[in-house]
């Protein structure tokens, strides 16, 4: 749930990602004057996994939590780089791109919008 940055954050994951797309977009519309524009719902896929967003209406106290994040396992390690490249900048850095004992090349981060993101090389 984002408020009013849904449709800027679906495009830069549909950047980032590779064969991402946006499937579907619907705004609010002239009736709701202080919503008009702003995604009512919107889906996008990112590696056959469909994802929801919307703007909320309402500003809340919470926001996104590094206690749920999105794993995505990256084929080799300079396709990790580079989306961690894009994911971290104007983001907070959890763990470091590195070996760790559990996967070959492994980064925790949260980027720009606040969403938690794992990305991770396995050991094959």
């Amino acid at each position: 749930m984002f408020t009013g940055q849904a449709e800027e954050a679906m495009n830069f994951y549909v950047e980032a990602f590779p064969d991402a797309e946006i499937l579907t977009m619907d705004r609010y519309g002239a009736e709701e004057p202080d919503r008009e524009g702003t995604v009512k719902t919107a889906s996008f896929r990112i590696a056959d996994q469909t994802l929801l967003c919307i703007d909320s209406p309402d500003v809340h106290a919470f926001g996104f939590t590094p206690s749920v994040s999105f794993f995505f396992d990256c084929p080799d390690e300079a396709s990790l780089d580079a989306l961690f490249d894009l994911l971290s900048n104007q983001g907070q850095v959890m763990m470091p791109p590195g070996e760790y004992p559990f996967a070959k090349k492994y980064a925790w981060l949260s980027d720009r919008f606040g969403v938690s993101w794992q990305l991770s090389v396995s050991a094959r």
